[in-house]
């Protein structure tokens, strides 16, 4: 058969794949981010589909070759752009081994060590929130996932019959609120549930980019009063372009006295739990009905990996169960096939790279990557406050500090129109790369220390590019 190796050839192809990673890796602290603006190349692909069978070394080798002398370099320790992490080496050998496995984690049947592997790392996750009940959750492709089933379990909660009789059995429109400056996923998933886009609401928030809790309980009684059915709140813990964590208690106050489902999205924020001392950053969390929470963004996994957490596990069986004759099912077990508990159906093991990474290194190992993370972000946004060119945009809360330049008598249309500029000197040579973005309706300039490799020494060298593109 043409797609077997024999033994001696696997073992070559892998070492020297091994090789290609184990240099690449060894890269990473000094590595640019790209390619020179002059030398990057954005022209498609034109080579045919190969008839052929070609040297399984040679292509191996251009590829690797490829991708690393001309690629976008997320996990390069002067990355400083979105949440994109340097992953754990033990991370990128489950993935291997995942790939060679196989498992199929839709059914028990055909996965019995490899879900219960995943029921694991789902309940260590599910211990750091907090939760004094039961609880359980699934591994999800990333936030996108994790919050479009938060707000099905939400809406199946609310609405009992709606996953049989579908949206228009509820008689009136269901309504979702969340803040001004959540993720887009949540945007998508109205629309997929078929509540409509426009059933988000979402509301301002305050100085501190929170949901303004007072706008929110004004939200909900205009919606009542004019005959909608609000069913969730999403607060969001670790806001994609700033880092804000919502007022997670008041935001439970609120949702307790209207009988709503308060989903929060940690998918970046909701780490700082396997902190123990900055897990306070994520109090009330406990309160929360779901939790998205993403290891592929600030533990170190690479993609995908996500997933959603409940203190109603019954919910996600009520939500995705469905019967079926064609799938294989295990005996006695007390776990429940995934397919029944996901929207996913066959299934990958994402959880590998996590549950491995945390048998080698431990919690603790976290603990230090968060804690020394959160202060390089401090020692940054202490710059930015003594700089004379430039100026926080928001508090600085998590590792993102978003930044603009100035005033200096310049209109807001003319700062805005600077930070183009500003952002293409700074990223044109390649060696570092930061991204632009808008908080509270206002253009700004936005870093984050994501990669476990970076230093002081990066952001000192990071500092002085931003004074020279300043200039």
């Amino acid at each position: 058969m043409k797609f077997d190796f024999d033994a001696a050839t696997r073992r070559a192809l892998g070492y020297k794949l091994i090789d290609w990673i184990n240099d690449y890796y060894s890269s990473l602290s000094d590595r640019p981010v790209q390619l020179p603006l002059e030398r990057r190349s954005y022209a498609p692909l034109a080579s045919l589909m190969p008839e052929v069978a070609e040297d399984a070394a040679t292509v191996l080798d251009d590829a690797c070759r490829e991708l690393i002398d001309k690629g976008f370099h997320v996990p390069a320790a002067n990355y400083f752009g979105l949440m994109n992490p340097t992953p754990t080496y033990m991370a990128v050998l489950a993935e291997a081994l995942v790939a060679a496995l196989n498992p199929q984690l839709a059914s028990l049947a055909r996965s019995q060590l490899a879900s219960r592997i995943e029921a694991e790392t789902v309940r260590w996750m599910g211990e750091r929130v907090g939760w004094s009940g039961e609880f359980g959750g699934t591994f999800t492709t990333g936030g996108n996932e994790a919050n479009f089933s938060a707000l099905a379990l939400a809406l199946a909660w609310r609405f009992p019959g709606v996953v049989e009789d579908g949206v228009a059995s509820i008689g009136a429109q269901p309504v979702v609120y969340t803040s001004s400056e959540a993720h887009h996923s949540l945007d998508k998933s109205a629309g997929l549930l078929g509540i409509g886009r426009r059933a988000l609401r979402r509301i301002p928030v305050d100085e501190r980019i929170q949901l303004d809790p007072g706008r929110l309980d004004q939200a909900i009684q205009q919606d009542l009063e004019a005959g909608h059915k609000p069913f969730a709140i999403v607060a969001t813990a670790g806001t994609t372009s700033a880092g804000a964590i919502d007022d997670l208690p008041e935001l439970a106050k609120i949702a307790r006295r209207h009988g709503l489902w308060l989903h929060v999205d940690g998918a970046y924020g909701a780490a700082a739990l396997f902190s123990d001392q900055h897990r306070g950053l994520m109090r009330g969390i406990e309160l929360a009905d779901s939790v998205t929470l993403d290891p592929h963004k600030w533990m170190a996994m690479p993609f995908s990996a996500g997933a959603i957490l409940t203190s109603h596990p019954e919910m996600l069986r009520q939500t995705f169960s469905i019967a079926t004759p064609y799938m294989p099912r295990a005996r006695s077990s007390p776990l429940l096939d995934n397919f029944q508990i996901s929207a996913q159906w066959s299934r990958r093991m994402n959880s590998l790279k996590l549950w491995l990474t945390l048998k080698v290194h431990g919690r603790q190992a976290y603990e230090e990557l968060i804690d020394r993370q959160l202060r390089l972000a401090r020692s940054f946004a202490g710059w930015i406050k003594a700089s004379s060119e430039f100026e926080l945009a928001a508090p600085q809360v998590l590792p993102i500090v978003t930044f603009r330049l100035k005033s200096k008598g310049r209109s807001e249309a003319e700062i805005t129109a600077a930070h183009t500029p500003l952002l293409e000197r700074m990223t044109a040579d390649g060696s570092r790369w930061i991204s632009g973005t808008h908080v509270a309706g206002r253009s700004v300039l936005r870093m984050m220390v994501i990669s476990y490799l970076t230093e002081e020494r990066h952001l000192q060298a990071l500092q002085a590019a931003l004074r020279q593109a300043a200039k």
